[in-house]
């Protein structure tokens, strides 16, 4: 199945994602592959909740929800989860400006210095 995967670098000592990862879209027709070394199943997950929040708190590391061996969430850390958050919002700024480029929805400098005057008074 081809899909778009988002790939979180993280910091290589820690292994934990840092502010200075990067988030990266790539295109993937291969399996969906997990990008961590913890994977449970889901009846580990309906069980054993409390530990595997104990677990994400100490090592900072999603955990790959499985059922029936087919990956089918992650469970993060709250922090983890608001960066990832911020990041992808800052990405999704950048395409619409990006786009906004190509399809020449630009305005000359001293007109967008206009613009923003009022919010910078």
């Amino acid at each position: 199945m081809a899909r778009w995967v988002l790939r979180v670098s993280t910091d290589r000592r820690t292994n934990h994602v840092s502010p200075r990862s990067t988030l990266k879209w790539e295109y993937s027709q291969g399996p969906l592959r997990a990008c961590s070394s913890q994977s449970r199943p889901v009846t580990t997950l309906k069980r054993q909740a409390t530990e595997l929040l104990s677990e994400l708190e100490r090592d900072r590391q999603p955990i790959l929800i499985t059922q029936h061996g087919v990956p089918r969430a992650y469970l993060v850390d709250v922090a983890t989860f608001e960066s990832l958050q911020r990041r992808m919002s800052l990405l999704e700024g950048i395409a619409r400006g990006e786009r906004a480029i190509e399809e020449g929805r630009t305005v000359p400098h001293a007109e967008a210095k206009r613009r923003m005057g009022r919010w910078l008074k």
